[in-house]
């Protein structure tokens, strides 16, 4: 295992340099937007704002602006923060001392007076500002470069494949997927992908004919075309694209729009598939990643231009999103939890309550870095 973690940590430092400043690139945008959420919400309902932080540590510079607040980078650029007035920390948890001493004037500016509505608005803003994001880079994406579609035609059958069995032929057309149309043969390998071990109906044109075939995909470790490996779901077909066959449909804002929302949706609901896979068994675990694989994914997709490393800004930014989400304390979800207990029984938790669930929170997130990082180094090790 040492041998392992040592070759892993060997693959990181002679990618460094070429992972470092997509990743950088990437996470400064998703972070930005996501501060800026609570940031704007939070002005919104007239709080005041004490700092706003790229990044952890000490200060490397920054300004302060006419409402006072401080805008800065920090020295490790792995997050950022929002600092309210009265917040203790950058979590932001309470200082009882400074709220007890506050003047009424005082009070009217401070998040911790303001009531469970808003407070609740300001931390959700964060994630929602992660989903908005998401979508506002796949519109532009549709927008700027149109709707590429390949004409999801077999040309190839796997025997004794999850498409033989089903009855797949060369030359058949899947024209729809449980009666839903798609676009091409990159849409029928996205439903594919997370339908594995399900029982999936297609619509498939075989010469001037239309027939209903049914299949369950398998469950299969792939490697993409930088050597990075996925389990998902495979029928065993094979589409061998032609020159000039890939068309790129122009599309108008509004349809750009809905299929940027649909697109955002598609990673919502795929991304929590899979947490919900991992509770169930029916996912392993170890494909969740942290900063290491984030690097080593921006460095690889810089490569292929910078319509692509937009793109994996905006799911990068979906999956933040998500992650603030859930309900663990210390994560934006764990505050709106406390939230939502102290709209139920009219007064907020007790001080020890939220300091002890907040430790709980601290506890669950290093131990989800830490695997996160040991999921990294394996992956790293075996690429």
């Amino acid at each position: 295992m040492s041998e392992t973690f040592l070759h892993g940590f060997n693959t990181l430092g002679h990618g460094l340099i070429g992972y470092a400043v997509p990743f950088l690139f990437v996470l400064t945008i998703v972070v930005f937007f996501h501060e800026l959420g609570h940031f704007l919400v939070g002005r919104w309902a007239g709080v005041r704002v004490l700092t706003f932080s790229l990044g952890f540590g000490p200060e490397l510079f920054g300004f302060t602006d006419r409402h006072g607040t401080r805008w800065k980078i920090s020295a490790v650029p792995l997050g950022g923060y929002v600092r309210f007035f009265g917040d203790d920390t950058e979590a932001s948890t309470p200082s009882a001392e400074i709220l007890s001493h506050m003047t009424a004037e005082e009070q009217a500016h401070s998040f911790h007076h303001k009531k469970v509505g808003p407070r609740a608005a300001i931390v959700a803003a964060g994630p929602i500002a992660n989903f908005l994001l998401a979508i506002v880079i796949f519109t532009c994406l549709f927008t700027f470069f149109g709707k590429p579609s390949t004409l999801a035609r077999v040309d190839k059958v796997e025997a004794n494949s999850a498409a033989a069995a089903a009855g797949f032929q060369v030359g058949d057309i899947v024209t729809a997927i449980d009666g839903s149309k798609i676009d091409g043969f990159s849409d029928m390998q996205r439903i594919v992908s997370i339908r594995a071990g399900e029982r999936v109906s297609f619509t498939v044109k075989r010469g001037e004919a239309t027939v209903q075939l049914e299949g369950t995909p398998e469950l299969r470790t792939i490697k993409d075309q930088f050597g990075n490996a996925h389990r998902q779901g495979v029928l065993g077909i094979t589409h061998e694209t032609a020159a000039g066959e890939t068309v790129t449909e122009k599309v108008d804002p509004a349809t750009a729009l809905w299929l940027g929302v649909k697109q955002t949706w598609f990673f919502i609901d795929r991304t929590l598939a899979y947490v919900g896979g991992i509770f169930t068994g029916r996912e392993a675990a170890d494909q969740v990643g942290g900063p290491l694989r984030i690097a080593q994914i921006s460095g690889q997709v810089a490569t292929i231009g910078m319509a692509a490393l937009i793109n994996l800004a905006a799911v990068l930014s979906i999956s933040i999103g998500l992650l603030n989400l859930f309900p663990v304390p210390l994560l934006d979800g764990g505050h709106l939890l406390f939230y939502a207990v102290e709209a139920v029984r009219g007064r907020p938790l007790s001080d020890r309550a939220q300091e002890m669930g907040f430790r709980i929170g601290l506890g669950l997130v290093l131990m989800l870095m830490v695997f996160a990082t040991y999921n990294d180094i394996l992956h790293l090790a075996a690429s």
